[in-house]
Parts: C-alpha cells; sequence; structure tokens
C-alpha cells in the first residue's frame, strides 16, 4: 500500500471508524486519539494491511484495544494528566435520539455493546462479528439478541421512546 492509497484508505474509513469506537466506548474525544493512533500503526504496518481481507477492521479493532487500555490506564491512576492536549473543539450537538442510544449502550456489557456496534453500526455480517470478537457465531447472535432486548427496554424507559421507534 503507497502512500496515495493509504491516504484514500484513511480518507473513506477515519469517520466510520471514529464513529464506531465512540459508540462502542461512549467517548467521542476519546475515539477520535485512539482512531488517529490506530491509523498510525496501520502505517506502520501497511504491508501487511496490504494483504489483509479487511483492513477495516484491523484499525477498528487496534483502535478500540487502544482505547481498552487508555481507560485501564486512567482508572488505575496511573496516568498523568496531559498537559499537552489544547482546549477542546466545538461539535454540533448530537441529536436527542443520538444522546439516549450512547446513554443506552454504555449500560449494556461491554460483550453485548460491541456485538451490537460492529453488527448494527459497522454493518458486519454475524460470521464477520465472530471473526473480529473471537467467539463462535452462536455466542455473537445469542449477544446481538440480548443486547437488542436491552436496548429496547432502556430505551423505552429512560427516553420515551416506543419499542422500535428509535432508529439511531
Amino acid at each position: 500500500m503507497d502512500e496515495r492509497e493509504f491516504d484514500d484508505f484513511y480518507t473513506a474509513s477515519f469517520q466510520k471508524i471514529t464513529g464506531q469506537v465512540y459508540a462502542m466506548i461512549g467517548d467521542r474525544d476519546e475515539a477520535q486519539e485512539c482512531v488517529q493512533e490506530a491509523f498510525v500503526r496501520a502505517w506502520a504496518h501497511r504491508r501487511k494491511l496490504e494483504r489483509a481481507e479487511h483492513p477495516e477492521a484491523w484499525v477498528r479493532t487496534t483502535a478500540y484495544r487502544l482505547a481498552v487500555s487508555r481507560w485501564r490506564r486512567t482508572t488505575r491512576g496511573r496516568r498523568p494528566a496531559d498537559r499537552a492536549l489544547g482546549a477542546r473543539t466545538e461539535t454540533a450537538a448530537p441529536s436527542e435520539a443520538h444522546v439516549a442510544l450512547v446513554a443506552a449502550l454504555k449500560q449494556l456489557p461491554e460483550a453485548q455493546r460491541q456485538a451490537l456496534v460492529l453488527h448494527h453500526i459497522a454493518d458486519l455480517p454475524v460470521h464477520v462479528v465472530a471473526q473480529e470478537t473471537g467467539v463462535p457465531e452462536g455466542t455473537v447472535k445469542a449477544r446481538l439478541s440480548r443486547g437488542r432486548a436491552a436496548l429496547a427496554a432502556l430505551l423505552s424507559d429512560d427516553t420515551g421512546y416506543e419499542k422500535g421507534a428509535s432508529r439511531a
């Protein structure tokens, strides 16, 4: 993969992967940083990515793992405050439905949240979700079923949305 091809890959994938990681971890700034770092690592491994069947999956998995690692460091208090960071940038306010969905996703177990995001937001088929998460397809289907049921209950209780009426 040469520089132009990598630039095209980055341009086509950055926003989509950032949205998916944001849905998994619930923090947009952290998601952007992790996806950016994942692309830096992807550049270093671009020869391997060139042969990979799904380079987006590699970047998404790397970004998610980075986010989990950062979260663990933060919760353990080992990470000093980042003084080099500038002021937060302003972005458009998310819709009420979007906020409700992210809040509901945060309440789900991590495995269910990851399966839901990969299948419904990243539009990956069940067998690809199973490969990416390293679990059998039946497990993915169970997580999807339980996750959808939990989301329906959370969204109908917390937001007043009818079951099936909210789509984000």
